[in-house]
C-alpha cells in the first residue's frame, strides 16, 4: 500500500496544507489586523472613540465568529466560485479560511494592542503625535511579542480549519485522511495524515514562540 503514488500524495497534501494555511493567514491578517487596530482605537477611551464605528465592526467580528466553520465553507460557496471559479480544492479553500479567520484575527489584534502600557500612549499623544504615527510607532511596536504570540495561535487555528474543509473536498492532508480513513477505511494512510498534521502545528508553534521570545529578549535588554 505504502507505494511511491501513496508517498507523493502525502507530500502533495502537505505542500497543499502549507499552502492554504501560510496563504489563508497572510490574506486573513490584512483584513484582521487593520480590523483589529479599529477596533482598539474607535473603542471607549481609545484615541480616536466613535461608538457606531466599534459597535458596527464588533457585531461583524461577533457574527462570522459564532458560524462554525463547515457551515460557513458552504455558505460562502457562491462567492468562492465568483473569486476562484470553483467550489472545491486547496485554492478554493483560501476563502472561506479567509473569511473565517479574519475577525477571530481581529480580535486577537484588539487584545495585544490593549495590553500596551496607556501612560506611554499618553506620552506619545502629549508630544503631538498623529494617531497613525501612535499605531505604526507606538502600539504596533510594543504589543509586537505579544501579536507575535496571536499570529501564531492564528496559524495552528487556520491550519486545523484548513483539515476540516477535507470534509467538502477542500484538498490537503484533511481531504485525504478522510478519503482514506473514512471513506475507504485505509487506517494507516489517516493516522500518518493527522500525525503529520499534528506535526505541523507544533513547528509552526515552535518557530512562533521562538521567535516572540527573541523579540521580548530585545524589548526588555
Amino acid at each position: 500500500m505504502w507505494d511511491s503514488a501513496t508517498i507523493l500524495m502525502l507530500v502533495e497534501g502537505i505542500g497543499a496544507t502549507l499552502q492554504m494555511t501560510l496563504l489563508s493567514t497572510l490574506m486573513a491578517y490584512a483584513l484582521g489586523l487593520p480590523m483589529g487596530i479599529a477596533l482598539v482605537v474607535t473603542a471607549k477611551g481609545g484615541l480616536k472613540p466613535s461608538p457606531f464605528i466599534y459597535k458596527a465592526l464588533d457585531i461583524v467580528a461577533n457574527i462570522v465568529r459564532s458560524v462554525p466553520f463547515l457551515i460557513l465553507l458552504i455558505l460562502v460557496i457562491p462567492l468562492t466560485k465568483i473569486i476562484v471559479g470553483k467550489s472545491y480544492g486547496s485554492t478554493a479553500t483560501i476563502v472561506p479560511l479567509t473569511i473565517a479567520a479574519a475577525p477571530f484575527i481581529a480580535r486577537l489584534v484588539e487584545s495585544s494592542l490593549q495590553e500596551v502600557d496607556k501612560g506611554v500612549l499618553e506620552a506619545a499623544q502629549s508630544m503631538g503625535a498623529s494617531t497613525g504615527m501612535i499605531v505604526r510607532k507606538v502600539l504596533l511596536v510594543e504589543a509586537r511579542t505579544s501579536l507575535i504570540v496571536g499570529a501564531t495561535i492564528a496559524t495552528g487555528t487556520i491550519l486545523g480549519y484548513s483539515a476540516m474543509a477535507g470534509v467538502v473536498g477542500g484538498g490537503g492532508l484533511g481531504d485525504i485522511a478522510i478519503r482514506y480513513g473514512y471513506y475507504r477505511y485505509e487506517t494507516d494512510i489517516m493516522l500518518v495524515s493527522v500525525i503529520v498534521l499534528v506535526a505541523l502545528v507544533q513547528i509552526l508553534q515552535y518557530i512562533g514562540m521562538k521567535l516572540s521570545k527573541r523579540l521580548d529578549r530585545r524589548i526588555t535588554g
